[in-house]
């Protein structure tokens, strides 16, 4: 699969200026007229001088200059009034072009402060008297005005002071709006009132004509179809509007002019432009003559003459869009083009640049974590991941906005957003609203803002002012030199922290918030308001080599920290908020109405505002109101794309505590830092044209300003096979975000697992869960490729069921959730409402993703129909006559119980758990003299038909033998001299002790009466608590007792089967068919550790896994060293090639190898009992039908590890991709795992179809689907190896079968040592066995072995070698390896008080870990040798 294209950076590129080449400029100005009240015309120039002139000294008004007399409202004014001795201070002010404006004011306490840097203090009057402001007497200080006058040549554009006012607070006078207020009282006396100065900053142009800004270029040229270009963009760009100037011919131009700004689209979704603004010469012949003189440039007195020393400007515009708000990039790339178009030659035309930017600089991804982009010799940028965190992704500046506010302040918009208030933020500065914009529509997470939001808003749009609904909007603060603000609108000023606002719209006051999560946020933003100020550094200071090389990294990290904080700060707070929320939401449990999307039917906003403190009730009450608090209530019943972030919002409220008074130590917010190397990719700048040797490269491209662009200048994008250029920030995923777990749900499995690893039975039941995560990953396929879609449904919640009643631990939610999704896709309403039922029976509370899906389901579903007509009457007709045959049938059943009975007595006994008829025989002679007397013992239950009491007990004959080994002289049987073999005394008695009978659970027979003359010694033997509880013997009949292995084969884990209740659905193999399966794969996990050379079982490597989902390595349990455990996979392949001549049945070329589920062999027949075990002879004889094997090892995986695996494979490909044949050749490690894992827990799935399907067998075979003939395929899962090493030696109970000639799956290569080939030994050690001995059968072992390194080494350990000897002698189903474990255990600790533990371990004679003794129980009945 190729390789995805990254998405693109950039997505557009334009230039908006004035339109139109050459031709004049229509008279009528395109300039904004929004509505609203005008205010006077403001004065053009700045304020250049100010002066304090004592009146009661004899001083006037100096030319030029203003005095204020009056307040702000009318009011006289006069300082140091009524005083003997005061000079009567008055400001006066002058207003110029002549010199540098000034730009602060400041009041300086003399003796108490020193003045501000840069500042300049006010000392004397113009006629050189003091100038305090301050009454004279010594408890007054002295008072003097300071004021800081721009830099020297800043030019015309440069920010200044335009207005000054003074204001009595005691006269009910505020601020004005858009002034600064000084906050040292110029009247600090005891007599009089508090005078404070204010001040205006602007920026005072005069000689502008506006226009409404056009479209001048773009690129590219066509539209994308999933983003096409706004009409909208050229207005934001330029915002003021494309303006033409009139300056001085000598003034400098000014630096251009970096703006921000956001669409917003109608689904939702930000675009981000960035735009630089700059000025150009503009030709005066495209003037007419009244607007030449409304520019200045013809005279007022002599008409028609034209004024020198005047120059023509135009403003104009470039701007990028894009998905991604890397604003300082785009920075970057646009100063680097106007300096472009400003310089030169050059060889390269500006458009070449453009597209190659476009075209080939990428968004960072974890593939391409950082870029660098070389745009010429000495300009670059650099691109790096955004830290991954679970917030939505946005151009906010949470540190912008404190710095803005303050605390108190930052706090108060909080307030004023959540109650859905008319908010205006305004600045001199563009760059500025569109980051503190963001933040206020960011901070209320996870309350989306509904409604109008536009950061930046041109004046030709203000009218969205006069808006009758809430709104966010930024605009440029010179807005209000012409207008007014509306009555009720909130204003917020960003450059003098100040908040007007009418009585008209009052807020409500902050102490109506809940009380101790406002006090915490107040609390941290101070606290890191403080830190801000502490990091600040001047822009002059940040552009120091001395900065960069030393400060810069340390200073960019505190100022991201501190970001994190803050925005964690307001993250606390929401989570406080609405602790609790999800418990008042109303699921759908019916069908529902056309109200059934209203808030008041999906939350109980009642209930929730009566759980609230009372002081914060009014609040409360208008929050629950608003469109957001509604939109989110919806979002959270029925889901929407913000799932993901609104999943993690919930974590959040189960971290935080509303009554503490104090944040929580852990953040919130845990970032990501991004993954991988520091892997830079370099990007060139684009090639220049190649020039031919020996002539010198002539430069083509020069210009006196930004160009028109030419199409045929760009640069065609290069597209590779393969690569999809989509824009946006990510592909789509093909499948449906159900079967997925989320970023956050992998973090909390991450902690359970390494929780549950510390606990063995906790581990075992994360594994087991995790592993029906894979299934319920997997189930879309499965249901899409069942023939009964309902019942396939329906067996999946037999399966859910079965993973609640096992205890599994983190019953996942996705399970839950694929299920209803696929509830609500194939209209099954009532059984999603059963889901969500047990879910919450099971303790789970749904998060918002499942909850989404679940009101999905029940919602869009089709209800069966509701009536109460005969449909219902017919129902309970129905169930009144099941009823009356369901009291029948035990009477039915008990008849034919006892007519069975008595055909039984008569002919032959039955064996029910082995299906098979035995008739009495003598007993088998064994060659090698290894057992002997072996005879049919009938089975009958225990009276009264309890299961606990049926089976069977030694006979008389076992014993005497029991008697022999106890040391007592053995007595002789009726039949002791039938049979001689030279060794008949051992195997009579190992025949007694090992091979108990094995009673039928289900018999229901009325018991024989037993022989009065049976002693309780014969009814109990010493392998009793070896053996399972339900099988134990209780009594017997007869002499002997089944074979040793006669089940093997026929176990349900053999053949996987399956049978889910109140389901059809079947996995692959039932037994009891009359033709072999046309495919039979072997799986085993058991896999060598290269390190001590010894085999590591599958409970031992499950015991192993680390908690991780990207750990392949297990830990060997000998050499403690990790090593990645190997899946071996062996496929017997019986299908005939040739189409035309099937196989023909196997079962009369062979006549001692019988089927599965067929007459079987008679239990005298010891050999070919325990021959079931062969693969050749359970499926029929293998030189009948040529079979062809094929093998191979792939990695066996950790469920967790697979589980990330499957889904980011589901992710890339769709669910679809599990039903494909194919499926098997692409991805084998993960189609082998998976079938392992199923088969292993017995579910139902597709997966033995694909084998058929992917193969080269008939056509008929291949169905991805479920296989219409269940058995074939059979898949069997082997506990040892499949294929040896072929110089290891064979283990025990391979001796021991190659002892009774009992064919085993696979020829040994090795030899055993002479030693281990002798019977005795083993006879021996299932003698120790039999009689609880277990210490005798180690220490036997372990002295014939011989310590290391100079003794015998067996791959396997004692403990194995011991357990499998024991099971192929008696069966695996005859076995309690529970009861064995603790057998072992004991025999153990016994041995360790004379050789030591840890030399028992060095001769790796310890039992497995109690994490794999609980995988071994957890993971059901253990597997085949």
């Amino acid at each position: 699969m190729a390789e995805e294209r990254p998405p693109r950076l950039v997505d557009y590129f334009v230039v908006a200026g004035l339109a139109g080449s050459g031709g004049a400029v229509p008279e009528e100005t395109g300039g904004p007229e929004p509505g609203g009240p005008l205010r006077p015309p403001r004065p053009a120039d700045p304020i250049t001088d100010v002066a304090i002139i004592a009146r009661a000294l004899g001083e006037e008004v100096p030319q030029g200059y203003t005095c204020i007399q009056t307040s702000a409202s009318g009011h006289p004014l006069e300082l140091s009034a009524g005083l003997l001795g005061g000079s009567q201070p008055t400001i006066c002010y002058r207003r110029g072009r002549d010199k540098p404006p000034l730009v602060e004011l400041g009041v300086l306490y003399e003796g108490k402060e020193h003045p501000k840097p840069g500042f300049q203090v006010l000392e004397t009057t113009p006629y050189s008297h003091s100038a305090n402001l301050a009454p004279p007497g010594p408890g007054h200080p002295r008072t003097y005005l300071t004021y800081r006058r721009a830099a020297e040549g800043a030019g015309l554009h440069a920010l200044g002071i335009t207005d000054l006012c003074l204001i009595l607070p005691s006269k009910g006078e505020g601020t004005p709006h858009t002034y600064c207020r000084l906050p040292r009282n110029l009247n600090p006396g005891m007599w009089g009132p508090a005078v404070y100065l204010c001040y205006k900053v602007g920026l005072a142009k005069a000689n502008t004509l506006v226009y409404e800004a056009e479209l001048l270029g773009r690129y590219p040229e066509q539209d994308n179809e999933a983003f096409p270009l706004p009409e909208s963009v050229p207005v934001f760009c330029l915002p003021m509007g494309a303006t033409i100037e009139c300056w001085p011919a000598q003034t400098k131009y000014p630096v251009p002019v970096f703006s921000t700004f956001v669409l917003t689209g109608a689904a939702g979704d930000k675009v981000y432009g960035a735009a630089l603004q700059f000025y150009e010469a503009f030709p005066r012949a495209r003037l007419s003559e009244r607007q030449a003189r409304a520019l200045g440039l013809l005279s007022a007195v002599e008409r028609g003459r034209a004024l020198g020393g005047r120059a023509v400007r135009s403003r104009r515009a470039v701007a990028v869009l894009s998905r991604w708000p890397a604003f300082s990039a785009f920075h970057a790339f646009l100063t680097f083009l106007y300096r472009y178009s400003v310089s030169g030659p050059h060889r390269l035309p500006l458009e070449a640049h453009i597209s190659h930017f476009m075209h080939n600089v990428p968004f960072p991804s974890p593939q391409r974590p950082r870029i660098l982009v070389q745009m010429s010799p000495y300009d670059n940028l650099l691109l790096c991941q955004p830290v991954s965190s679970p917030l939505p992704l946005s151009g906010a500046s949470f540190l912008q906005l404190l710095q803005s506010l303050g605390p108190e302040l930052a706090v108060t918009l909080l307030l004023a957003v959540l109650t859905e208030h008319k908010l205006l933020v305004h600045s001199l500065r563009p760059d500025l609203l569109t980051s503190v914009c963001e933040a206020l529509v960011s901070m209320i997470f996870p309350l989306h803002w509904q409604c109008p939001y536009i950061p930046l808003c041109p004046l030709v749009l203000a009218d969205v002012l006069s808006a009758p609904v809430p709104f966010i909007v930024g605009i440029h603060s010179s807005y209000f030199d012409l207008h007014d603000p509306p009555a009720d609108v909130i204003c917020v000023d960003l450059d003098t922290n100040t908040l007007f606002q009418t009585e008209e719209k009052k807020l409500l006051l902050p102490r109506t918030l809940p009380r101790r999560p406002y006090k915490v946020l107040l609390n941290t933003l101070t606290t890191l308001h403080q830190q801000l100020d502490q990091t600040y550094t001047r822009p002059e200071e940040e552009a120091s080599l001395e900065f960069l090389l030393t400060d810069y990294e340390a200073v960019c990290g505190r100022r991201a920290r501190l970001e994190r904080e803050v925005q964690g700060a307001f993250l606390r707070f929401m989570a406080c908020l609405l602790k609790g929320y999800r418990a008042f939401l109303r699921p759908l449990t019916q069908a529902p109405s056309e109200s059934a999307r209203d808030v008041e039917n999906l939350f109980f906003l009642q209930g929730f505002l009566k759980s609230r403190e009372r002081s914060s009730h009014k609040f409360y009450a208008q929050l629950l109101h608003t469109q957001m608090f509604s939109q989110f209530i919806e979002e959270c019943s029925f889901g929407s794309s913000r799932h993901a972030a609104l999943e993690f919002f919930d974590s959040c409220v189960d971290k935080v505590h509303p009554e503490q008074e104090k944040p929580e130590p852990v953040p919130l917010v845990e970032l990501e830092e991004p993954s991988g190397s520091e892997l830079t990719v370099f990007i060139t700048p684009p090639e220049e044209p190649i020039v031919a040797e020996g002539s010198e490269s002539t430069p083509l491209y020069c210009y006196d300003g930004f160009p028109e662009l030419r199409a045929e200048l760009f640069e065609s994008p290069q597209e590779q096979p393969g690569l999809s250029p989509a824009p946006g920030p990510s592909r789509s995923a093909p499948s449906s975000p159900a079967p997925r777990r989320t970023k956050q749900e992998m973090k909390v499995a991450q902690r359970v697992a390494q929780k549950s690893a510390a606990v063995p039975e906790l581990w075992a039941r994360c594994l087991l869960g995790h592993c029906y995560g894979l299934w319920f990953l997997c189930l879309p396929a499965y249901v899409q490729s069942s023939s009964s879609r309902v019942r396939a449904l329906h067996t999946a919640y037999q399966v859910l069921r079965q993973m609640e009643s096992r205890k599994v631990v983190l019953p996942d939610e996705v399970c839950y959730r694929v299920l209803m999704q696929l509830c609500s896709h194939y209209g099954e309403p009532v059984l999603s409402v059963r889901v969500m039922l047990d879910m919450r029976r099971a303790g789970i509370v749904p998060n918002t993703i499942t909850y989404g899906y679940y009101n999905k389901a029940v919602l869009e579903s089709k209800w069966p129909s509701g009536t109460t007509g005969g449909r219902l009457r017919w129902a309970k007709l129905r169930n009144v006559v099941l009823g009356a045959a369901q009291f029948r049938q035990p009477l039915r059943e008990r008849r034919q119980q006892e007519q069975a009975l008595r055909g039984a007595r008569s002919s032959q006994p039955v064996i029910e758990a082995l299906g098979v008829l035995e008739p009495q025989g003598s007993p088998l002679s064994w060659h090698d003299g290894s057992l002997s007397d072996v005879s049919l013992a009938s089975e009958d239950p225990a009276p009264g038909g309890s299961p606990g009491g049926t089976g069977m007990a030694l006979s008389a004959h076992s014993a005497e033998a029991l008697d022999g080994l106890g040391g007592q002289a053995p007595k002789a049987g009726k039949r002791q001299d039938a049979v001689g073999t030279p060794r008949r005394g051992i195997g009579a008695r190992l025949q007694q002790l090992l091979t108990p009978s094995r009673r039928s659970p289900a018999s229901r027979a009325p018991p024989p009466e037993l022989p009065s003359d049976l002693s309780l010694s014969a009814r109990r033997s010493p392998m009793d608590s070896l053996l399972r509880p339900r099988e134990r013997p209780g009594s017997t009949a007869s002499e002997s007792s089944t074979s040793l292995g006669s089940e093997w084969d026929l176990s349900e884990n053999s053949l996987s089967s399956l049978s889910i209740q109140r389901s059809s659905e079947r996995l692959s193999d039932t037994p009891g068919l009359s033709q072999p399966p046309p495919v039979e794969i072997l799986l085993s996990s058991c896999s060598l550790c290269r390190a001590c050379d010894s085999l590591v079982y599958d409970e031992e490597i499950m015991a192993g896994w680390a908690p991780d989902d990207s750990n392949l390595n297990t830990t060997c349990p000998f050499c403690s060293r990790p090593f990645v455990p190997l899946l071996s996979v062996q496929t017997l392949d019986s299908r005939p090639r040739d189409l035309h001549n099937p196989p023909t049945s196997a079962s009369a070329s062979n006549k001692d190898a019988p089927l599965p589920g067929g007459p079987g062999p008679v239990l005298s027949d010891r050999r070919l009992c325990l021959a079931l075990d062969d693969s050749s002879v359970c499926n029929g004889d293998a030189e009948s039908v040529p079979r062809r094997v094929e093998g191979g090892a792939w990695a066996y995986l950790s469920p967790l590890v697979l589980r990330k695996e499957l889904e980011s494979l589901v992710e890339n490909e769709g669910s679809e991709v599990l039903a494909l044949p194919e499926l098997p050749a692409a991805h084998p490690i993960l189609f082998w795992n998976l079938l392992w894992y199923f088969q292993r827990l017995r579910l139902p799935s597709t997966l033995p179809g694909l084998v058929l399907a992917a193969g080269d067998g008939p056509p008929s075979a291949q169905a991805p689907s479920l296989p219409s003939e269940p058995a074939a395929v059979q898949v069997r899962l082997l506990w040892d190896v499949l294929t040896p090493e072929p110089d290891s030696c064979p283990p025990l109970y391979v001796l021991w079968k190659a002892h009774s000639q009992i064919p085993h799956r696979v020829a040994w290569p090795g030899t055993a040592p002479a030693p281990l080939s002798s019977l005795t030994l083993l006879e021996a050690v299932l003698l120790h066995v039999g009689f609880n001995e277990v210490h005798k059968a180690v220490a036997l072992l372990l002295d014939m072995l011989g310590p290391p390194p100079g003794g015998l080494h067996l791959q396997r350990s004692i403990y194995r070698e011991i357990l499998f000897l024991t099971m192929a002698a008696l069966g695996k189903d005859h076995v309690d390896i529970a009861a064995f474990d603790k057998k072992y255990k004991a025999a153990f600790n016994k041995l360790a008080s004379s050789l030591g533990k840890e030399e028992l371990r060095r001769r790796r004679a310890q039992m497995p870990s109690p994490k794999a003794i609980d995988c071994r129980k957890c993971f059901g009945a253990p597997l085949e040798c």
